[in-house]
């Protein structure tokens, strides 16, 4: 195994890992007062408060989404051979890099402080019935998308051998169905 290889199947299980010990004493003696601290912040404190800064900062959050949503979909399309068949796909990775950075950038910002406004709904005695587990999904695949995106992904788009174009389909559906995970996580976190 090379040491490329062996560092991300570390950090997925790592992230594997962290993810599974949000439940019981974990949870309770670590995550319950980081989310009470998390809350009680300057910064939370304030947005909570507010009538309109928690909309306004989900707006933000959304353009985010819709902005790093449509760069990645564009080139996994393109990947799938659907429309833009004329643009060579390194160049529109290329340009879609740049969208997807600042609109990342945008969203882990936002996301920040949502979650600082909201922190104790991540937590509860059981985890089934709150939006921990939503909350959880969410970052799990946000992490995984993220190692793809910047690792597996970019490699293959990036490269001009001709083994990389019979993979690309594969990794424009798993890159799909990472960032597809992270949407619906996104989601769940707001029916509670």
């Amino acid at each position: 195994m090379t040491k490329g290889k062996a560092c991300r199947v570390a950090v997925m299980l790592s992230i594997a890992a962290a993810s599974s010990a949000c439940a019981g004493r974990v949870n309770d003696e670590v995550w319950r007062p980081f989310a009470e601290w998390s809350y009680a912040t300057y910064i939370g404190t304030v947005i909570h408060e507010s009538g309109w800064l928690f909309a306004a900062i989900e707006s933000i959050h959304l353009l985010g989404l819709a902005a790093l949503g449509g760069a990645i979909l564009l080139v996994d399309l393109r990947l799938l051979g659907v429309g833009l068949k004329d643009e060579p796909i390194r160049e529109l990775a290329h340009q879609a890099q740049k969208v997807v950075v600042a609109s990342l950038a945008v969203m882990l910002t936002t996301g920040a402080l949502l979650y600082l406004s909201e922190a104790t709904k991540f937590y509860s005695v059981d985890f089934w019935s709150s939006a921990e587990f939503p909350f959880i999904y969410k970052m799990l695949f946000l992490a995984l998308a993220l190692v793809f995106t910047f690792t597996v992904r970019r490699r293959a788009l990036m490269s001009d051998a001709p083994s990389a174009a019979g993979v690309r389909p594969l990794i424009a559906l798993t890159s799909l169905l990472l960032w597809l995970g992270v949407a619906i996580g996104g989601r769940g976190i707001g029916f509670y």
